[in-house]
C-alpha cells in the first residue's frame, strides 16, 4: 500500500506541476473532460488519498510489543 500511495500522490503532485506549464500528463488527461474545477479536485484527491495511503502503509510495518509475562525462577 505504502507504495502504490507514493505513486498516487507523486502523479497528484506532478500533475499541478505540470499544468502550470500547460502540460499534461497523458495518463491524466481524461480528467479534465469534466472542467477545471473539478480537474483540480482529482488530483487534489490523488494527493491526499496517496498520502493516507501512504503513512497507513507505514504504521502496518511496525512490529507490536507483546506484553511479556514475568517469570519468577527459583
Amino acid at each position: 500500500m505504502r507504495k502504490l500511495g507514493m505513486y498516487m500522490a507523486f502523479f497528484g503532485l506532478f500533475a499541478i506541476v505540470l499544468n502550470f506549464f500547460d502540460r499534461v500528463p497523458t495518463i491524466l488527461m481524461w480528467i479534465y473532460n469534466w472542467g477545471e474545477g473539478v480537474a483540480w479536485g482529482i488530483k487534489i484527491g490523488l494527493i491526499v488519498v496517496g498520502a493516507v495511503l501512504f503513512f497507513m502503509g507505514n504504521a502496518e510495518k511496525e512490529p507490536e510489543e507483546l506484553p511479556q509475562a514475568n517469570e519468577e525462577s527459583e
